[in-house]
């Protein structure tokens, strides 16, 4: 049996007009309801531990009811309950089975308009020509990018969330930013070049940067951290929604970001770090410059 069809199933054996009223608040109590009921077994079996007989029968039943008014919710809206069932399924594997992140989004390109896939960042702490301090970041020797402070009241860091840009353009494949700062822009496809490396995707990155950092503040700097929000996780691929990045799973937005942030905090701690970036490895690794041994992390 389908979930589609249980649903129909499930439709001949509801004595009323309940779920083909518009409000479904007494759908939504009666779910709730039995809801408490699956709990209240529960804890009578936390109470009574394997004295409690009939808790895996109970189970079943409880379960049941459960999945009844779940289907007169979804009949009641239109909803079909397969589809429910496969949209949950592709978000939790894109959020937990990791697999395959597919190739670089420019791997078709000129060479002259791909990101390097080889390429060391050094980001620093230093002061500017009035005594001011400010961050300052090279690729490959080079400098990149305008020197950046916090701008904020508070010196809290985010000077450094280059990290992160890096760490999209390394993990993901994708950064508009750190694209435009490197001049490989995808121009020779003005539509691609309009859409996927012009100012809009570029603000969107920034702005799931923002969004990242403050996430990150609220948790420590995710320090000692392995997981991501459910929440924060969707939001970044709303964010992105349209754009090549939409296709990359969850699960490599919460690596990225993991991986970025063990990088930033040391990069706060010690004034600078330096990001190794392997594109075709998928690999981020980063050296503390004040280490007394090489301390190379990835």
């Amino acid at each position: 049996m389908t979930f589609d069809e249980y649903q129909d199933d499930a439709a001949a054996t509801d004595p009323s007009v309940i779920s083909k009223n518009s409000d479904i608040s007494v759908l939504l109590l009666g779910l709730s309801g039995e809801t408490g009921s699956l709990l209240t077994l529960y804890k009578k079996w936390l109470r009574d531990g394997d004295a409690y007989q009939i808790v895996k029968e109970r189970l079943g039943e409880e379960m049941g009811d459960i999945l009844w008014y779940l289907a007169a919710i979804a009949r009641q809206r239109g909803l079909s309950l397969d589809e429910i069932a496969q949209t949950n399924l592709r978000k939790t594997q894109s959020r937990w089975l990791e697999g395959s992140v597919g190739p670089l989004f420019d791997v078709d390109r000129p060479a002259s308009e791909q990101l390097p896939r080889l390429f060391t960042a050094e980001l620093r702490d230093t002061v500017d020509s009035q005594g001011k301090p400010v961050m300052c970041m090279t690729l490959n020797g080079e400098s990149l990018g305008s020197r950046l402070t916090d701008n904020s009241y508070e010196r809290d860091g985010y000077r450094f969330h280059d990290i992160f840009h890096l760490a999209l353009a390394c993990m993901m494949g994708w950064s508009p930013v750190i694209r435009a700062l490197l001049h490989v822009k995808r121009k020779s496809d003005a539509k691609l070049d309009e859409v996927e490396d012009g100012g809009r995707a570029i603000a969107i990155e920034e702005g799931i940067a923002a969004l990242v950092f403050s996430y990150a503040s609220q948790h420590s700097m995710l320090a000692n951290v392995s997981t991501i929000d459910w929440s924060l996780l969707r939001t970044c691929g709303e964010m992105a929604a349209g754009l090549e990045v939409s296709r990359q799973p969850l699960f490599v937005w919460e690596k990225t970001i993991l991986a970025a942030f063990d990088a930033w905090r040391e990069a706060v701690r010690n004034g600078g770090v330096r990001i190794k970036c392997d594109l075709e490895q998928r690999r981020f690794a980063f050296e503390i410059f004040n280490a007394t041994t090489a301390n190379l992390q990835s």
